[in-house]
């Protein structure tokens, strides 16, 4: 075995071994979370029952918030980067799900998935964080549809409200996921939502022709 073999492999037992200490992390701040509340619990509170110090609870992640989803830098390199991999004549709709496919592989497990949503849409500042970080992730992925559709004639306006109506189907999605307890699948979810819009025109538009059963008479 070569020396630069032996580094390569340190290297990745060095790499599994961070992995592991960030996962225990996670799961002791989670655990605070679910019993305590995310405001309530502190940061120290977390490095303590993880059995780490603050400082090294910080080389994994930045910021108390980062431990619900990774930092926003990172959303939006794999948000970006799928839709950029996406063949330029692929459905626009089929290009953003592509993205909220990478932005979900964040997680480790479906069940993990969960109880961060839960604490994000039940925590005030966590909402309000995560609504915030939408809309930036809407602008950092407008300019790349914008460039798709400009061939078509669409302009920015119309790609604009293209990628709201498919973050807000993705958040529709999302939350629908959570009443059910994780039961489902977060994109096909996404999927039924817009079917469901592509039939505004037709089924889910009222008959105009028609005024409604005529009311029982006493």
């Amino acid at each position: 075995m070569t020396q630069g073999a032996e580094g390569g492999g340190a290297a990745t037992l060095w790499d599994r071994t961070r992995q592991l200490a960030a996962q225990e992390i996670l799961r002791t701040a989670l655990r605070l979370f679910a019993q305590q509340g995310y405001d309530e619990t502190t940061v120290a509170q977390i490095a303590r029952e993880a059995g780490v110090s603050q400082r090294t609870l910080f080389r994994y992640f930045g910021t108390k918030e980062d431990l619900l989803g990774s930092g926003e830098e990172q959303f939006v390199t794999l948000l970006t980067e799928a839709v950029r991999a996406q063949p330029a004549d692929a459905d626009v709709w089929q290009v953003l799900r592509a993205g909220f496919e990478a932005v979900l592989s964040l997680h480790t497990s479906p069940g993990e998935a969960l109880e961060r949503f839960r604490l994000v849409h039940r925590t005030d500042s966590l909402r309000a964080a995560y609504l915030g970080k939408r809309v930036r992730l809407q602008e950092a992925v407008l300019p790349l549809l914008e460039a798709r559709l400009a061939p078509s004639g669409i302009g920015r306006g119309q790609a604009r409200a293209i990628v709201a109506t498919a973050f807000a189907c993705f958040d529709a999605a999302t939350v629908t996921w959570l009443e059910d307890d994780g039961r489902g699948d977060v994109l096909d979810l996404y999927d039924r939502g817009l079917a469901a819009l592509g039939n505004t025109g037709t089924a889910l538009r009222p008959d105009p022709g028609h005024r409604g059963d005529p009311p029982d008479r006493p």
